[in-house]
């Protein structure tokens, strides 16, 4: 019998004993193609593949009270913006005067500021130094932009850990922060998703802090790109409250913003700061003046400074210049009621956000 006999007698054999799968198998002739599975044999299924460990879940931060409630009850009762004496003095002028095209006026604002837009527009708000009311007048457009818009609107703390814009919307606690949302955020996420990070605005509107009013790690350049790129496919319209210039991450703000906010307090110095300012803009690649709108801040009733001097200092490289009056109800301090603000601020704040999302919507 020849070697090739033997091996087909030894697998009809085999074959009839029943042998087990875990038997040894037979022997292979020499020669023979083992490249080819046997006669009669089933091929062995692949392994599978190992499943892929999933990353673990972010450990959900503590929720902190946005104002220590110790001192909570020292902030008092919230003035309106003007006297009694002032509000019945501007009714009387309303009523002599002509309201007809002070009533035109506010409605093109109006509409600027409802203007449809086709992605996230994001809007830079920055100031030389701190104190001038930066945060306020990012406070201001957030929620003239979720009153008069219809669709969501963001309002992102982009300053230190220590920052006030939270205070500013209302907010009583915060939890999850910039970088918290940066290391979570991916592309399968749905609107529904993002906004159970976020501290929802009372009177509408969502607002991200930069952390949770502790000292720690300032934000950095790589957080807020990160933040603010993916964020924009959910938000017509996101309002960041930068951190004061020449700071890294607000220099990178106005640079990628669609448009920008300078605050300048109502003094000399801060008016010739400003101005600084405007001519480093105008040295960028892309002339950011034409996307930039000046807030000339006026944070006491006793300045001295001519606000139309200063306005035309400002607007001489081509930036428009609106003027925020002083304000009670804004320098107590604490949370902002849009139905407590004086009645020329209320119209200046609307004239602001209309500038700067004319400038946002035609800008790239």
């Amino acid at each position: 019998m020849t070697q090739g006999e033997d091996w087909q007698h030894q697998l009809l054999r085999d074959l009839a004993e029943g042998a087990t799968d875990d038997a040894p198998g037979p022997a292979v002739p020499p020669g023979a193609d083992t490249a080819r599975p046997a006669p009669h044999s089933s091929p062995s299924p692949a392994p599978r593949p190992a499943p892929t460990p999933r990353p673990p879940a972010p450990a959900t931060p503590e929720s902190l009270p946005v104002v220590d409630p110790r001192l909570a009850i020292a902030l008092g009762r919230p003035r309106h913006g003007e006297s009694a004496g002032q509000r019945a003095g501007a009714s009387l002028r309303r009523l002599a005067a002509s309201a007809g095209q002070e009533v035109t006026e506010q409605v093109r604002f109006v509409r600027e500021v409802q203007q449809p837009v086709t992605t996230g527009r994001v809007v830079a708000v920055t100031s030389i130094r701190g104190g001038v009311g930066k945060s306020t007048v990012a406070a201001l457009l957030g929620r003239t932009f979720n009153h008069y818009r219809h669709d969501p609107v963001l309002t992102l703390e982009a300053d230190a850990a220590l920052g006030t814009l939270p205070t500013r919307m209302g907010a009583e606690s915060v939890r999850w922060s910039c970088a918290d949302l940066a290391r979570i955020l991916t592309p399968a996420m749905q609107l529904t998703d993002v906004t159970g990070y976020l501290v929802p605005v009372a009177d509408g509107g969502w607002l991200l802090p930069a952390g949770q009013g502790r000292v720690g790690a300032p934000l950095d350049v790589r957080t807020y790109r990160t933040v603010t790129l993916a964020l924009r496919r959910y938000f017509a319209v996101t309002v960041v409250d930068c951190e004061t210039l020449p700071g890294e991450v607000a220099r990178t703000a106005m640079d990628t913003a669609h448009a920008r906010v300078v605050v300048a307090p109502m003094t000399a110095e801060g008016v010739h700061g400003t101005r600084q300012v405007l001519d480093w803009l105008a040295r960028l690649p892309h002339s950011a003046l034409s996307t930039t709108v000046v807030a000339l801040s006026a944070g006491t009733p006793d300045t001295t400074l001519d606000p139309k001097a200063a306005a035309a200092h400002l607007r001489e490289p081509g930036v428009p210049v609106v003027l925020l009056p002083y304000d009670r109800h804004l320098a107590q301090g604490g949370p902002i009621h849009t139905a407590m603000l004086g009645r020329n601020t209320g119209v200046a704040a609307v004239r602001l956000a209309a500038e700067v999302m004319q400038r946002a919507v035609r800008a790239r």
